[in-house]
């Protein structure tokens, strides 16, 4: 496909979305392409109901959060909802309004019993004020229908440690698993796993607290991410060790008794990538789940980074899908012979292509995104950094428009800024639009933007100077933002559209006045310059700012294109 096609007049259409669906050229209709979940969906826990599966993936300080993704096969998934999907619910104890970088909601773990849907996570939560410690506010929220809605928080007290698990047992138990730093630590970042019942009623923790284990990876720090599974008549205790960059890693142990005491399997981690070269396609495979299918079969979803760029890409942790086989140990002379899960039995890595769980099921790739803001809510795969201000945007101010309005605030820490975008999901890629920005007040700005943090992005807008209308390219590349390139605007009469172009290890910023006119470059520069270095990955979409006066302003967008360009 060409970066160069005019995706307007394919697309200007009555829909809210459209995806062309396409497989890459280096598979076949036999294999599937990891990652399942391209973009920034990291921590992934999966959930079986019968024939259909979700997905829900950690999403931090970004709004709405909690994204859940729907299957029939593992390998196409639909976005269908987030559980976190009200401002209501985040603006308590839960805070996503003015939550710091890197905080927010972490590694939820997503579970279905007699057909009620149960969330758990922890929102990491540092006070404003100088000195305060980080809080971890672990909590549940439920549905009748993953689609939502979900309930408020029902925060669990006396939770210490991030990355909860539920365990439902067979005789109806409730137990709540997680992990915390003990008194006792025999090097720094051990990290231990705890259990204890939980009163769903009242939602607190009743009974004796079990410690299960300390891992199996010494001195790999971090024993944390864990879940439970009952098989074979034992109790397993799935873990992610080694943090979250290349020594991460899954472990495993085994009890005969919920409640311990577990025992390592002498051949952890079952799957991690640090023993494979830097330069390994995928790197920092880890934090997974597992989940039996209908047929008994067993497949395990793990994050992992994708090494497009420099060991990394600007994706950040995306979800990946091995299969499973359980296998009996063959220690004749042990007292007991234990049954371990062994991830991707074929090679025991993460593979690029793998074979299909269904063969008869197809991987569909998502290549293309188009929105003509033609619907009245806005659309499942558009998210903001942190909760928005209300009235932040409009879909009912000029149908068939996307109103954003002008905030007085800029990216900096904890602030809400009138930024949205849909996850990047691939490296190479065409972004396009068409907006409508028009003022009269010196400062104000709107455009197009490439972002992760506060301190991370790149912004190309309209902005009105003393000296009329200039195109302005603006980078933060870790720290504060700086202008890279000015350009005057000649007869603006306050239509343009954008194409942001990545390819070859370099973004390219065009801009025309309209579909008649020829493109225009503005700017081009290294795309290394955003890779991720964070918990999250890039977001492509829309910012304007008011930049500290408070203007009344908008910008009108019309439509907007993304085009993915798999690497093979």
């Amino acid at each position: 496909m060409s970066f160069h096609r005019n995706w307007m007049s394919c697309f200007k259409a009555s829909v809210t979305c459209l995806a062309t669906l396409v497989l890459p050229a280096a598979a076949d209709y036999g294999t599937y392409t990891n990652p399942i979940l391209p973009g920034g969906y990291p921590d992934p826990s999966i959930c079986r109901v019968d024939d259909d599966f979700y997905i829900a993936n950690s999403s931090f300080e970004y709004f709405p959060g909690l994204p859940l993704h729907h299957s029939t096969d593992l390998v196409n998934w639909e976005l269908i909802g987030h559980g976190l999907h009200r401002s209501k619910q985040v603006s308590g104890s839960v805070n996503l309004v003015d939550v710091q970088s890197d905080g927010g909601i972490h590694a939820p773990s997503l579970r279905c019993i007699d057909g009620k849907y149960y969330l758990i996570t922890t929102n990491v939560y540092t006070p404003k004020e100088q000195g305060a410690e980080t809080r971890m506010v672990n909590f549940v929220i439920t549905a009748d229908d993953p689609r939502g809605p979900w309930s408020l928080p029902h925060v669990i007290e006396g939770a210490p440690g991030i990355d909860p698990d539920l365990f439902f047992d067979d005789d109806g138990s409730v137990w709540y698993l997680g992990n915390h730093a003990p008194a006792d630590a025999t090097y720094p970042g051990e990290g231990e796993i705890w259990l204890q019942r939980l009163d769903t009623e009242s939602w607190q923790l009743v009974g004796n607290r079990y410690f299960l284990w300390r891992g199996a990876l010494k001195q790999a720090i971090w024993a944390e991410g864990p879940h439970l599974y009952k098989y074979d008549n034992r109790y397993y205790l799935l873990v992610a060790e080694g943090g979250t960059s290349f020594n991460h890693a899954v472990t495993i142990a085994v009890s005969d008794s919920l409640t311990g005491p577990y025992e390592g399997n002498e051949r952890n981690p079952i799957l991690t990538s640090r023993h494979l070269s830097y330069d390994n396609w995928v790197n920092s495979t880890g934090h997974a789940d597992l989940v039996e299918l209908a047929d008994g079969r067993w497949y395990m979803v793990a994050l992992g980074i994708r090494n497009d760029e420099q060991r990394r890409t600007n994706m950040g942790r995306e979800t990946h899908l091995v299969p499973v086989e359980w296998e009996r140990e063959p220690y004749v002379w042990k007292d007991k012979q234990y049954l371990w899960p062994v991830a991707a039995p074929d090679t025991g890595r993460v593979e690029r292509h793998m074979r299909l769980p269904f063969s008869d099921k197809a991987q569909k790739s998502t290549s293309i995104f188009f929105d003509p803001f033609d619907s009245e809510t806005l659309g499942l795969a558009w998210t903001f950094r942190r909760v928005p201000s209300e009235g932040a945007y409009s879909l009912s101010a000029r149908p068939g428009f996307l109103r954003l309005f002008a905030q007085d605030s800029s990216p900096r820490p904890r602030e809400r800024v009138a930024q949205v975008g849909v996850k990047q999901t691939e490296t190479d890629f065409l972004f396009s639009s068409r907006v409508e920005f028009l003022t009269d007040t010196v400062g104000v700005e709107a455009g197009v933007t490439l972002f992760q943090k506060d301190d991370h992005y790149l912004n190309a807008t309209v902005k009105l100077t003393s000296d009329g209308y200039k195109l302005a390219v603006t980078l933060a590349n870790r720290g504060a933002p700086e202008l890279i390139a000015s350009k005057a605007l000649e007869d603006y009469s306050g239509s343009i559209e954008w194409r942001w172009t990545s390819h070859q290890g370099r973004y390219e910023i065009y801009y025309r006045m309209s579909e008649n006119n020829e493109w225009s470059l503005l700017q081009n520069l290294p795309s290394q310059l955003l890779l991720s270095h964070y918990y999250t990955g890039s977001h492509l979409g829309f910012y304007t700012s008011s930049n500290g006066v408070d203007s009344g302003d908008f910008m009108d967008i019309d439509w907007m294109s993304y085009e993915a360009m798999p690497r093979q």
